[in-house]
């Protein structure tokens, strides 16, 4: 049977998918890699550790499932967005990759802001205020402290575009991903060259745009034999992984909603209507080319649980381990004894924009075992995500109810409950909840290939496993705790400026 090899390259590792021609998936590889952090808010990656994990995977899931070659009918990426990486004219990284956990060019998002006015022009224009981490302040950061690097760049790409680079031979920059840079015309579909030219960055250095389900090319012969796979192997343009994700979440009419509880966590909505960004919650393209993504993103969901499993039980979080959190979390009562978590540890986006932010325990006492620490940090992951939903509904309208609910954090039933109880949300879980996005990749190609006669038929081949309602009993204890939740912001503001200061 022809399969589809896709790929989810994120911020931990590469998980690599066999799919077939029926959409079920039929094996998977994983491959981690690390995330470097020279400086404080620094974060890079090495492009060739994610190429590196591209080739281990497919070489391992080939093996494992006795594939030939010849079955690989295309091959599809997702991958992490809003990081920044130049490259020369055949592809080569001129340095690490700055990740989107990377907060460096704070200055420099201050100086785009002014430019139009201040923040809160900026933000009333663009739909949200931007910061350190994000692209378009990346992008002056590189000019003007690596001006020589910045020359010899022949391409500002990211990590969809170094893969289908190095997978076909051309720079392409693929839409969605795009989309997030800040210089994508949402409405003309393009590169937005005034905007470009106001704020100095050179357009020659963004290339050709692809959608989703384009054939990029094929596999180039070096790609082919450093994969196993045969030359000429069709790649298509594949999708951002919060994009990949509604895909492969089956939340694909209009407003539908998908939460996902991976190392990040975000919401998205999709729709078809012209809604602009507003408090954090950026406007972005969705893989249908008639809708948009309305994506609200949390810095660190599934981080959180995975701190808390190193440091409290001194070894590199795995499912037996998260497995006896599930346990702990399970006997200590909704609230934690009013035991409050903040889960900013690296920043946050939504539904506060600062990078500046950290995690902390509020309202520590004796009384609290390590027990009530672990369910305060699921709870307080919740607290987070029923801001940002609250957000959704006053500024958009939208209510999504059912949320299609994946990521890791999907397999872990304690967690799922305290969120569906914390937000008040029925949680679907779908079949395949750490697989969403390598499937939804697929899905892309499967419509590329024209196994699939749109994105819209990709709902009917997504499964839920099981349904999470909200439990009335708990609605008192964390309408209160959420409540004192968010007056930690702006009662604690000043004191995490002063402590991290760029």
């Amino acid at each position: 049977m022809a399969c589809v090899l896709s790929f989810d390259v994120g911020t931990s590792g590469c998980k690599a998918a066999l799919v077939n021609e029926d959409g079920k998936l039929e094996g998977t590889a994983f491959e981690p890699y690390p995330t470097h952090y020279p400086r404080p808010l620094w974060a890079e990656q090495n492009p060739e550790d994610w190429w590196r994990a591209v080739c281990v995977t497919t070489h391992r899931l080939i093996q494992q499932q006795q594939v030939s070659p010849s079955q690989i009918a295309a091959i599809a990426f997702s991958t992490q967005m809003v990081n920044l990486l130049p490259v020369d004219k055949e592809g080569n990284p001129l340095r690490p990759c700055i990740s989107w956990l990377d907060g460096r060019a704070d200055e420099e998002a201050q100086q785009v802001m002014r430019k139009v006015g201040g923040r809160a022009i900026f933000a009333a224009l663009v739909g949200v205020a931007i910061t350190g981490k994000d692209v378009l302040p990346k992008y002056l950061w590189l000019k003007k402290n690596e001006p020589q690097i910045y020359q010899q760049t022949a391409a500002l790409m990211d990590c969809s575009g170094f893969l289908l680079a190095r997978t076909t031979g051309r720079l392409v920059a693929e839409w969605t991903v795009s989309s997030v840079t800040g210089v994508f015309n949402l409405k003309t579909k393009t590169w937005d060259t005034t905007l470009m030219r106001f704020l100095g960055i050179d357009s020659s250095k963004f290339p050709d745009l692809v959608l989703p389900y384009d054939q990029v090319g094929g596999l180039t012969r070096q790609a082919a034999q450093d994969m196993g796979l045969l030359e000429g192997t069709p790649v298509f343009g594949g999708a951002g992984d919060a994009m990949t994700a509604a895909v492969g979440s089956g939340a694909v009419g209009e407003g539908e909603g998908h939460l996902c509880l991976g190392t990040s966590g975000f919401v998205g909505i999709v729709t078809s209507k012209r809604v602009v960004g507003k408090r954090g919650i950026p406007t972005i393209q969705s893989a249908d080319p008639t809708k948009l993504l309305l994506i609200a993103e949390t810095e660190t969901a599934g981080a959180c649980l995975k701190w808390a499993a190193r440091e409290f039980f001194q070894q590199e979080p795995d499912g037996a381990i998260f497995a006896r959190m599930d346990e702990e979390v399970s006997r200590i009562e909704a609230g934690s004894a009013k035991l409050l978590f903040t889960p900013w540890m690296y920043g946050e986006r939504t539904p506060i924009a600062d990078e500046r932010l950290r995690a902390a325990f509020i309202n520590l006492g004796a009384n609290h075992s390590y027990a009530h620490l672990l369910r305060a940090v699921y709870e307080g992951v919740g607290y987070n995500l029923r801001w940002i939903i609250e957000n959704i509904q006053a500024l958009y309208g939208f209510k999504p109810n059912p949320l299609r609910t994946m990521g890791g954090g999907a397999k872990g039933l304690p967690w799922v409950q305290i969120v569906a109880d914390i937000t008040g949300r029925t949680l679907e879980c779908v079949a395949e909840p750490q697989q969403t996005t390598a499937l939804g990749a697929a899905y892309l190609a499967m419509v590329g290939l024209k196994w699939l006669p749109s994105i819209a038929a990709v709902k009917q081949l997504v499964q839920v496993t099981h349904t999470v309602k909200p439990q009335e009993a708990t609605r008192p204890i964390y309408d209160e705790l959420y409540s004192v939740f968010k007056q930690i912001y702006p009662q604690l503001k000043g004191v995490y400026h002063r402590l991290n200061q760029p």
